[in-house]
């Protein structure tokens, strides 16, 4: 309150009770910005951060007490605080570690994965390759407090601070580089364990290659934050304050934040602004590639085909260009993860009201409007890079079609459907973008490809470039028994990496990804996938083909196998989905499922002439869940008749209480087996109709091998 009563930021400067004023806002926990917006009258973070570099207001890095006090705690938790006058810690590069802990650390793969040739020399014995990072000054401040001056070199446009040129000469003559790893965050959907893999990879391997490893999270659920991990973690939020606030307590030779999922790659910006060392791809080919309005840009430069595309600022734009390439459209922020804010829109009104919303227009990167395709296949493409140049890389591809969110999507590697015409085009756009964006790490390039028609309306198109590991990087490692990660790792350290030989035409087995979903536990959410990220977890099978690869990861998430003589209830929202659901209705009726529909799928069997050897397949009408009419799904569902309900939606709106969302809702809480998407289906009729094919010949669908048998290890 008296911060808002001094008079702006020339107030607070003019009051001589300054720097007691912010230490104290400090130790109460407000940030930077959150004083700033206090002041009011124009007054930015950034002018916090000069008072505080003028005052010496630095936070204590202290240790977390794992003993309750009874004895001096040893550990490597530590955290930040502004009610402290010391630090309980050196930094990292000077300080003196167990000799146990000091030792190099096997790699996820176990050591000597990649047959090295002549050892590896380290960072620290290049000094050129870095350039200054924040060293540390430590100073006694007029309020009391053990902090530490913030440096930028001369040169630097970052504000309140300045830096000291020589503190990569002092990490040399140290000897002992040292490594920030920023960590995935919060737990939330989509930016939290799925990240954690990468994390702890990059950090295993800069501990095998001689190196220092701290890590900044703050997910008790992941692996990364586990004390024995790292050299040194820091339990702190990812802002860009407190990582600012750790570098320049550290000095470290470098930080990555290419593994970290979307919330460490937002960081690299405004960090290498401030001088940090960003190790791998440069700051600049990330934000050309987060900002969609400049990515898009780029692909024309490069001849790289896309989605029609424009940004905008007024309403009346953006309506201007979705009437001129014709609904559906995809509004697109920058800078986001899990498809945040990101809608596929069906017409005018839809527009109007979803832009709207200020979480959308008010954003401090463009948003993009782009040409939203339907029944196109979605395509993956992981890679690491060296200086532009492809190193290893694995092509993968959706079960569903493109509009489903790829951390909800079921994932097939090798890619099973792809031609070879559409392979070479993946190939070659994705080192044109690698070469263009000078990628030196992990990336994620994601496709839509059309290859159903004439020759003429075939194409593949780019969708986005992710410059940092993808959440499919885990899968993809352990798939082709090759670590991405520690590739990239290598490669961001400075090191000749050599490609490893993959012969995916050769893999005896496919592998398979399947989301989990937690709507359960969500009450009154609408069980389907879309756009925007769901799922909250994932599990990935090997098979002898896409067929079993494919069940058998479906069946590990949750799914269960119905019943043959089991109801299967049909209700299929768009006109598209039951004429080429139809194909498969025999096949149901085949296994012995007893078949029930509503209305207008219905119709759509009768019209069809759905038939089985000749003979027209009987099915049963059943009244949506919206009615009191019998006989009515709601009720069958209650009575145990239908275990499977095979539904679509007939529009994108998740908001409307239809009747077909309470067709899916009745079924998820009935316990019945439920599949919202058409692609997904058809695979689940097919799989299943090749175990029932191969159990009525006598033969075994399932093959059990353990993933060191699929690779033949051991």
């Amino acid at each position: 309150a008296h911060m808002r009563t001094v008079g702006g930021l020339g107030g607070l400067k003019a009051d001589p009770m300054c720097p007691t004023l912010v230490l104290r806002a400090k130790q109460l926990g407000f940030c930077d910005r959150q004083i700033a917006e206090a002041l009011a009258g124009g007054c930015t973070w950034t002018d916090i951060l000069d008072i505080r570099d003028k005052y010496n207001i630095r936070p204590s890095v202290k240790q977390v007490d794992t003993l309750a006090a009874e004895f001096p705690a040893q550990t490597n938790y530590l955290y930040l605080t502004y009610v402290g006058d010391e630090h309980d810690v050196q930094p990292l590069r000077s300080d003196v570690l167990p000799a146990y802990k000091d030792s190099l650390y096997d790699t996820a793969f176990g050591k000597g994965r990649l047959q090295d040739g002549d050892p590896y020399s380290l960072p620290s014995q290049k000094s050129s390759t870095f350039q200054g990072s924040p060293k540390l000054a430590p100073t006694k401040g007029s309020s009391g407090t053990n902090i530490s001056a913030l440096a930028l070199p001369p040169t630097s446009t970052g504000p309140g601070v300045e830096f000291n040129r020589q503190n990569s000469e002092a990490v040399a003559n140290d000897g002992k580089s040292s490594f920030i790893v920023l960590g995935s965050g919060c737990y939330r959907i989509g930016a939290s364990v799925e990240f954690d893999w990468s994390a702890v990879s990059a950090v295993r391997t800069l501990r095998e290659t001689g190196h220092r490893a701290m890590v900044i999270n703050c997910n008790p659920e992941t692996v990364s934050t586990d004390y024995d991990e790292s050299d040194r973690l820091y339990f702190e939020e990812l802002s860009l304050e407190t990582v600012l606030e750790i570098c320049h307590f550290e000095s470290p030779t470098g930080v990555m934040v290419s593994v970290g999922g979307q919330t460490a790659n937002n960081l690299a910006i405004p960090l290498a602004a401030h001088g940090v060392n960003i190790m791998g791809t440069p700051a600049k080919s990330i934000d050309m590639a987060e900002d969609r309005s400049k990515f898009s840009a780029l692909c024309d430069d490069l001849g790289i085909d896309q989605p029609e595309w424009s940004h905008f600022v007024k309403i009346e734009d953006a309506l201007a260009f979705a009437q001129h390439v014709s609904f559906p459209v995809l509004v697109r922020p920058s800078y986001v993860l899990s498809g945040a804010a990101m809608r596929v829109i069906d017409d005018e009104e839809q527009l109007k009201s979803f832009l709207g919303g200020a979480a959308v227009v008010e954003q401090e990167h463009p948003v993009v409007i782009s040409k939203y395709f339907t029944g196109a296949r979605e395509i993956e493409f992981d890679a690491v890079a060296s200086s532009g140049k492809l190193i290893n890389y694995a092509i993968s591809e959706h079960v569903e079609d493109a509009g489903c969110h790829s951390g909800d999507a079921s994932l097939l590697l090798p890619a099973q459907r792809i031609n070879i015409e559409t392979h070479r085009r993946v190939m070659h756009v994705a080192s044109q973008l690698c070469a263009a964006l000078n990628i030196s790490g992990p990336f994620n390039v994601q496709f839509l490809a059309q290859e159903t028609g004439h020759s003429s309306s075939r194409c593949v198109k780019v969708i986005e470039c992710n410059v940092r590991a993808s959440r499919t990087v885990p899968f993809v490692s352990k798939t082709l028994n090759v670590n991405f990660i520690e590739l990239a790792t290598r490669i961001m350290l400075g090191q000749d990496v050599k490609p490893v030989n993959l012969h995916l035409i050769e893999m005896e087995f496919i592998a398979c990804k399947v989301a989990m979903f937690s709507f359960l536990r969500l009450s009154g959410s609408d069980p389907r996938t879309g756009v925007e990220m769901q799922s909250t977890g994932e599990v990935a099978c090997f098979g002898k083909d896409a067929h079993e690869a494919f069940l058998k990861a479906s069946v590990a998430a949750g799914f269960k196998i119905p019943k043959a003589n089991g109801g299967v209830i049909l209700s299929l929202g768009k006109k598209e989905d039951k004429s080429q659901f139809l194909p498969y209705v025999p096949l149901l009726a085949e296994m012995g499922f007893h078949l029930y529909a509503t209305s207008g799928t219905g119709a759509a069997l009768d019209v069809g002439e759905v038939k089985l050897h000749g003979k027209p397949i009987s099915w049963t009408l059943l009244h949506n869940a919206v009615t009191q009419r019998e006989p009515n799904v709601t009720s069958k569902i209650k009575e145990g008749v239908i275990t499977w309900v095979i539904t679509t939606p007939s529009s994108r709106d998740s908001q409307g209480a239809t009747a077909g969302y309470f067709l899916r809702r009745r079924a998820l809480e009935g316990g019945c087996t439920i599949v919202v998407d058409l692609r997904q289906a058809c695979m689940l009729i097919d799989a299943l109709y090749a175990k029932w094919s191969a159990e009525r010949a006598g033969d075994e669908f399932w093959t059990i091998q353990s993933w060191q048998e699929c690779h033949r290890i051991g």
